[in-house]
């Protein structure tokens, strides 16, 4: 009997299905891509209960023919591509043909389209079963309906949010399809009310359709081209951040992406400037040439491959680190606001460019990989193909590791040889291991992030969850080591009125009293506000927060909590919060930073609670409230002290500096040379 099936298109389509349509979102992705590769004008989506009920798509854009309406929902079936060339270069944003074969799998899918001078046909699927091409009534462009989405996937359907989670995520992939084709008129509606609505009309009404212009002032417009690459779009101010990364966009080639190596070079331009858990605002475009980006590495497209990371980073990094910086190549990048014509335009005041200075040939930076391109009258432009043969010319180790694989060169005393040829010349005559003991640096395995030197022996495989209860016994056990008996110490005296001492034996314990003091108060803050009594004050003028949906949606699963914490929170209007009162004994919180704080536990899976939320807060009335060090303390007072530690030596203060050190009489006298 046969052991290997020929699985039939119903089957494969759904399996194609599991990684190409992941929810509901995902199915509107996949059609409003096909609509802006059909060159449509304007797009009209509907959904309805999440996306499970319906999802509608309409376009005006060229249509499908009669003759192509079936191979439509035929699996790998696209108009995108015609042979395996063409995937080196792809210009659209669909080229698979996957997705309509795979909607229809696991839904109810009707599509009704017209070309321009021709009849109107429909075609409809249920559950990847095709029914007849019939005459309809339609305009020009194509209408597409996918309805009981999942509906034979029972299974899925567990696995979804609730329906305001996947309106928030649909919500969401509208809103960055606004930003990138601000070209193109998009309606937006959920259960029958318009949320979203752009007209065409530009860049910058496509931004304030989705942010609002408070946000626009906060931003810098920006057009550079550097090697080839253009980078635009918004990026806020140095003091413009936001706490979480929903606010992010980034647009490769016309596609939305998540990559790290843009979002990697972006936020180190931002490292000087961005306080703890906040995150860089943006809104970019940026075009390189097709051959030099691989789109064929993800199920649905969401992140692509660099033929060269080093160029694309530096190109991101150097761009907007000049713009914070406020470098005066940055004139060059951001994009000024043209003024009316009755007033007189001002000549930007001409800063003196500072002479470069000399460096020595023999030294080279790492961050010199480009070319310098600062010159006495303005800048030199290098093409992507220019900025890579600059690479290669200037750093050896790129061309050769490109080449072979091998790290090329290494310094020996003949002078440099490839390392291919060292091992073979050194193998022949001496052997690999006797030149490995005279140059114990010399040989490099590849590996996906580069070079690293080998190991010299391989580790054995153990059981990962074997190792992972090592590692919990010996904390279990190091934590029992750290307590004594308290009983069995003998107070020795004190350090500048700061450092306490304690003899134990043949060890004596060194303790800072005002981190010893600082972290019991904060455990007592933290245990009164975990028990507290909550007593609520109405505000005369309510805070108000206005949020983008994935906030929004989140703020709503976590009513509860917030409710519990003391606060009354409601949602008068779609995305505005009001908080109408909060708890007494938080009555000087900043709402804005509390808020905020809530909202960068966006993407966690940890449940919300006041006292983590307030931890800074609560670690610094500690500090406030704690004995200071110089602070002369009896020893009564030191004892209680002592005696509230209750023999906890591996205690930290809130800020996570140790409380106690511990030195042996063994280490004293290797101090004192006593013993050696």
């Amino acid at each position: 009997m046969a052991k290997i099936n020929i699985l039939p298109a119903q089957v494969y389509n759904r399996i194609a299905a599991g990684e190409v349509i992941e929810r509901p979102y995902s199915v509107v992705k996949e059609l409003v891509e096909n609509a802006i590769d059909a060159g449509a004008t304007e797009i009209e989506i509907y959904v309805e209960n999440g996306g499970t009920q319906l999802i509608r798509v309409v376009d005006n854009g060229s249509g499908i023919e009669r003759e192509d309406l079936q191979s439509a929902f035929a699996p790998h079936a696209t108009s995108k591509i015609k042979k395996a060339e063409d995937l080196e270069n792809v210009l659209t944003l669909g080229f698979r043909g996957e997705a309509v074969a795979s909607i229809a799998s696991v839904s109810k899918m009707t599509i009704i389209s017209r070309c321009e001078n021709a009849k109107c046909y429909s075609l409809t699927s249920d559950g990847g079963k095709l029914g007849l091409i019939t005459e309809a009534a339609g305009e020009k462009g194509t209408d597409v309906r996918v309805e009981a989405l999942f509906f034979n996937a029972p299974v899925r359907l567990k696995f979804l949010k609730s329906e305001k989670g996947e309106e928030a995520e649909i919500t969401n992939f509208v809103s960055r399809f606004i930003l990138n084709r601000a070209d193109i008129a998009f309606s937006y509606y959920v259960n029958g009310k318009r949320v979203l609505q752009s007209f065409g009309g530009g860049d910058e009404e496509a931004f304030v359709c989705v942010y609002g212009a408070a946000a626009l002032r906060q931003c810098f417009k920006i057009d550079a081209e550097k090697h080839g690459i253009r980078i635009r779009g918004y990026i806020g101010n140095q003091n413009f951040s936001k706490p979480n990364k929903s606010y992010q966009s980034l647009f490769l080639n016309g596609r939305y992406i998540v990559n790290t190596t843009l979002s990697a070079a972006i936020t180190n331009a931002y490292s000087s400037y961005l306080m703890k858990r906040q995150y860089p605002f943006y809104v970019l475009h940026i075009d390189l040439p097709g051959e030099a980006v691989d789109v064929n590495v993800h199920p649905n497209k969401a992140d692509v491959r660099f033929a060269n990371n080093q160029i694309v980073y530096g190109c991101v990094y150097s761009v907007i680190s000049a713009i914070l910086d406020g470098h005066t190549k940055a004139l060059d990048y951001l994009v000024q606001e043209e003024k009316p014509a009755e007033e007189p335009t001002q000549k930007p005041v001409e800063k003196p460019v500072e002479k470069p200075v000399e460096k020595k040939k023999e030294t080279k930076k790492q961050e010199e990989i480009f070319p310098q391109e600062e010159k006495k009258f303005g800048f030199a432009t290098f093409t992507y193909e220019q900025a890579l043969k600059e690479l290669e010319q200037t750093s050896p180790a790129f061309a050769a590791r490109k080449k072979d694989g091998d790290v090329p060169f290494k310094e020996v005393v003949k002078g440099y040889f490839p390392v291919s040829e060292l091992k073979k010349e050194t193998q022949e005559k001496r052997g690999a291991e006797k030149l490995h003991e005279q140059f114990p640096d010399l040989f490099f395995k590849k590996t996906s992030f580069g070079v690293e030197a080998p190991k010299a022996q391989e580790t054995k495989q153990e059981d990962v969850f074997a190792e992972n209860k090592r590692f919990l016994e010996e904390i279990d056990k190091k934590k029992k080591q750290n307590r004594i008996d308290i009983r069995t110490c003998r107070y020795a005296g004190k350090l500048f009125n700061t450092y306490l001492l304690y003899e134990r034996e043949d060890e004596v314990f060194v303790i800072d009293q005002h981190a010893a003091h600082e972290r019991l108060v904060y455990n007592r803050l933290k245990e009164k506000m975990e028990n507290r009594k909550i007593v609520k004050q109405p505000m005369l003028v309510p805070y108000t927060i206005e949020l983008n949906a994935f906030e929004s949606e989140f703020i709503r699963e976590q009513y509860d909590e917030i409710r519990a914490m003391g606060f009354d929170i409601d949602e008068p209007e779609e995305k505005h919060f009001r908080v109408s009162a909060v708890p007494t004994d938080l009555l000087g919180l900043d709402l804005y930073v509390f808020f905020n704080d809530i909202l960068g536990q966006v993407s966690s899976f940890r449940s919300i609670k006041l006292e983590e939320l307030l931890k800074d807060k609560l670690a610094l009335s500690a500090c406030k409230a704690a004995v200071k060090g110089g602070m002369d303390l009896t020893r009564q007072e030191i004892d209680a002290l002592f005696e509230m530690m209750d023999g906890d030596m591996g205690m930290k203060c809130p800020h996570g500096r140790p409380v106690v050190v511990k030195l042996s009489r063994v280490e004293l006298e290797k101090m004192f040379k006593r013993i050696v």
